[in-house]
């Protein structure tokens, strides 16, 4: 029988997001790229140092056993076959052998390959690559590259702090807050407090979370978090939403407006979604966090490598 993935939660990952490449990307030439796959080479048996989702690939793998596989991660980048060997020496290195599969594009968009992984999340530095995975669909988040690493204190936990609107949510209400203003969005949203919010583009991974949480795994568990700008009385809605789709989170986090990078740096996420450039830079001093490139706050804005 052909081996199949149906039956796992799939991570897609580019180099740079589970690696720290920064030090080679900053000689990448597109045009002459020789230079760059030389460095890969004469540093193949050097282990790169952890990436900005190191951690969160790490501890998801966890949830493996040898009588049931829950996890998949592989590895969809733009580095070319040769670099490719530095990647899977470096997983090996770094305790990840199960990291098995991956392709290698050697400069062309790697997003296309989503559909037939079937993945459930799709990490990269490239904005170009998420922006293309999220209208296919798929949850993508453009990694802060310059993010502080995960915590070291809950090993046998994996922790993800998702942003609600335009995240796990419809962009809806932001489409209201945007247009008419924060008094306008609170009317909005009280009117509206028992009908549940459409999904967003991170919809699916909570939900494939969850089913690894309900998994039985005896030594890994998910913690999840809802960090929003929202307050009351808009956080009913929000409550209900998830209500809705049977899916609680362990913390929720209505600020109100205040920056979100302290109260994330208490939680200690191993990772944190959000739609908006100035809550992932207030979060990336603290935790691993990424951009989602999605809603009305992205709309016009120009994608960057």
């Amino acid at each position: 029988m052909a081996v199949t993935l149906d039956d796992k939660l799939v991570v897609a990952i580019s180099s740079r997001a589970l690696f720290d490449f920064e030090e080679e990307n900053r000689i990448f030439d597109p045009d002459h790229p020789q230079g760059y796959m030389q460095l890969q080479l004469d540093r193949l048996d050097d282990p790169a140092r952890p990436g900005v989702a190191f951690s969160l690939v790490k501890k998801l793998l966890a949830f493996n056993e040898p009588a049931q596989q829950r996890v998949e991660v592989v590895v969809l980048s733009r580095n070319d076959p040769v670099s490719g060997m530095r990647v899977f020496r470096s997983a090996k290195a770094h305790g990840l052998a199960s990291v098995q599969r991956g392709v290698f594009t050697q400069g062309a968009a790697p997003f296309r390959y989503l559909r037939p992984l079937g993945a459930h999340l799709f990490l990269s530095a490239n904005a170009a690559d998420v922006n293309e995975a999220l209208a296919m669909g798929f949850p993508a988040a453009q990694v802060a590259t310059q993010s502080a690493q995960a915590s070291a204190a809950h090993p046998h936990e994996v922790r993800i702090a998702f942003d609600g609107d335009a995240v796990l949510f419809s962009d809806e209400a932001e489409r209201v807050f945007q247009a008419a203003g924060l008094d306008a969005f609170q009317a909005h949203e009280v009117e509206k407090a028992l009908l549940p919010l459409p999904p967003g583009p991170f919809k699916p991974f909570l939900s494939a979370l969850h089913r690894l949480q309900q998994s039985g795994a005896p030594s890994m568990r998910i913690r999840t978090a809802l960090v929003t700008a929202r307050g009351a009385p808009a956080h009913e809605r929000a409550i209900q939403t998830l209500m809705s789709w049977k899916i609680a989170v362990d913390e929720a986090m209505f600020l109100g407006g205040m920056p979100k990078g302290e109260f994330l740096r208490e939680f200690e996420p191993d990772f944190f979604f959000d739609d908006q450039t100035g809550h992932v830079t207030s979060a990336a001093r603290h935790v691993p966090a990424g951009h989602v490139r999605s809603g009305i706050a992205n709309q016009g804005t120009l994608p960057a490598g």
